[in-house]
């Protein structure tokens, strides 16, 4: 068996006991499972990090995604967050919550804002997190949509290939993106590099789509408007800026 056959049977194993750990939290009032993965690899430093949980956070409070979170409360939507990096190196976040009111969303705002930074392979393992967030997702089959967003700086460079992920471990299941590109005024070629390899290999499902950040200065804006697509909409997000 090849090694990276082993490291995916491995991996399958892991979400297995991620979707044990959670199991009995599906619920047939789900309108939509979203579960955001956070790219915590080597190439992100602390200021990064804090940037990007601090915007994931503001992001949430916004308050066109707050109404979209809350459009109806008699099918909620359930939120996951977990952070990646290397092909064994994911954490958990915010295990699945409910997500019916304001102190709800603000709940998970002091939780993402006061999580510490794990310690972890520096490495890049698209394919992995792909994995996992599947397993995290499988646990939630009673919602009509289920969602995966992956944010990250850069491309895979160990565990299998995105490409190479199978469908079977995303059945059902959209893979969005979130690609955090440098700053002006040299983040737009290499945003759109990134952007194109997220939608070659990692997009799973009808829809999927990605945003480009310019930088993780940019990040919250654009997890702002990632979400009200996400939540809202293909349609509606059109006519939003």
């Amino acid at each position: 068996m090849s090694g990276t056959a082993t490291l995916m049977r491995r991996l399958m194993a892991g979400g297995a006991l991620v979707a044990s750990l959670t199991a009995g939290i599906a619920q047939a009032d789900c309108r939509q499972a979203l579960a955001l993965g956070l790219d915590v690899s080597g190439s992100v430093d602390s200021a990064e990090y804090a940037l990007q949980m601090q915007g994931l956070a503001n992001a949430l409070l916004h308050p066109e995604v707050q109404a979209a979170l809350l459009s109806d409360t008699a099918s909620v939507v359930w939120l996951s967050v977990f952070e990646w990096s290397g092909p064994t190196s994911q954490r958990l976040t915010l295990p699945w919550t409910r997500i019916d009111s304001a102190p709800a969303i603000a709940n998970v705002a002091t939780i993402l804002r006061e999580a510490p930074r794990p310690s972890g392979d520096p490495s890049t393992a698209i394919g992995s997190s792909m994995l996992y967030g599947g397993a995290l997702l499988a646990d939630q089959a009673t919602c009509p949509r289920r969602t995966l967003d992956l944010s990250g700086d850069g491309k895979s460079n160990t565990g299998p290939h995105p490409r190479d992920i199978d469908g079977a471990a995303l059945a059902g299941i959209t893979v969005n993106g979130l690609v955090i590109g440098p700053p002006p005024p040299n983040g737009d070629a290499t945003g759109a590099e990134l952007s194109a390899y997220f939608q070659a290999y990692v997009l799973r499902g009808p829809d999927a789509f990605v945003e480009t950040a310019r930088g993780f200065a940019d990040f919250e804006a654009t997890m702002v408007r990632k979400l009200k697509r996400e939540l809202q909409g293909l349609v509606m997000s059109a006519h939003q800026p």
